[in-house]
């Protein structure tokens, strides 16, 4: 047990943080947050892996520095218009500024993938790239960039789900959590004086998902089997585990009045696109030998 009440606990592992700040840097009017510092951190190491691979395979790396840029930008837009979009009500009627601001939140993941992707389809129709060379040489770092960005959640105690006692149970102070419910707040722990909530770690079981999805991706990619694999095969495996694990989130973004969590309906349609063109590329590879010679005997009779 702690002597002094702390910031986040996990209970069941007999850890605990004291003095959790959301700032990197806080003097006088300089206040960086440590959500920016990994998200940051993502795009950096994202970027070298990419690099990386696109120099081993022999392709230019400054396509792919335009594609950082490209691709940072869009992606960014994508984060807020996402988390916008689906969280409208708390915007309507607010001033024009308050949908730029961006210093408490208010960022969504699958933006940010579907801004990054588009990024790469006009980088491939500007330089003239097939798309599956640069979905290929990328799609891994997407994974990465997405792992080391959600400790910035640890920071901000937000991305949490319901109550659970599991092995990663994680307490966070109830005065410093982003976000309560009525039923986290009836099961609020009380210890020095101190009110927790007890909640699965969500951002922690995404961001752990995603770093073995990028060990794997990597491992596999030299002997994927057609071109565009490592995407596909990066969308269904996120798309699965994100399904999930957003079903344990407290503060899911809610598509248009249904009820249904936005992004697991994205992560349904992640999962469904990548399966069927895993199974078209994989069946692709089957066609038989003798249809080149039979096109070649059709070229011949039309001479």
């Amino acid at each position: 047990m702690p002597s002094n009440p702390p910031d986040i606990w996990f209970p069941n592992l007999n850890i605990w943080f004291n003095n959790v700040s959301q700032y990197a840097i806080n003097i006088g009017p300089i206040q960086i947050y440590w959500y920016a510092v990994f998200i940051v951190l993502g795009i950096a190491c994202a970027a070298l892996l990419a690099f990386w691979y696109a120099h081993k395979t022999g392709q230019k790396v400054n396509d792919y520095m335009d594609l950082l840029i490209l691709g940072v930008v869009l992606a960014f837009i994508g984060l807020r218009v996402y988390y916008v979009i689906f969280n409208w009500d708390l915007y309507r009627g607010q001033p024009i500024t308050a949908l730029f601001d961006i210093r408490e939140g208010g960022l969504a993941i699958y933006g940010g993938i579907i801004g990054a992707l588009l990024a790469g389809f006009i980088i491939s129709r500007y330089k003239k790239i097939p798309i599956t060379t640069i979905t290929d040489t990328a799609g891994p770092s997407l994974a990465l960039g997405q792992a080391i960005g959600r400790f910035g959640n640890f920071f901000n105690r937000e991305a949490f789900g319901g109550y659970t006692n599991n092995l990663f149970a994680m307490r966070i102070r109830v005065d410093q959590a982003r976000y309560t419910t009525p039923e986290l707040l009836e099961r609020a722990y009380t210890y020095a004086g101190v009110n927790y909530m007890q909640v699965h770690p969500t951002f922690l079981y995404e961001a752990t998902f995603n770093f073995l999805l990028v060990i794997a991706l990597v491992a596999y990619r030299p002997y994927k089997r057609f071109d565009g694999e490592m995407i596909l095969l990066y969308m269904l495996g996120y798309g699965i585990a994100r399904f999930f694990i957003e079903g344990l989130r407290t503060d899911q973004l809610i598509f248009f009045g249904t009820g249904l969590p936005a992004s697991q309906i994205v992560s349904a349609m992640f999962v469904v696109v990548a399966a069927v063109l895993l199974f078209r590329g994989y069946m692709g590879m089957n066609k038989p030998a003798a249809e080149p010679a039979l096109a070649k005997s059709k070229k011949k009779r039309r001479k």
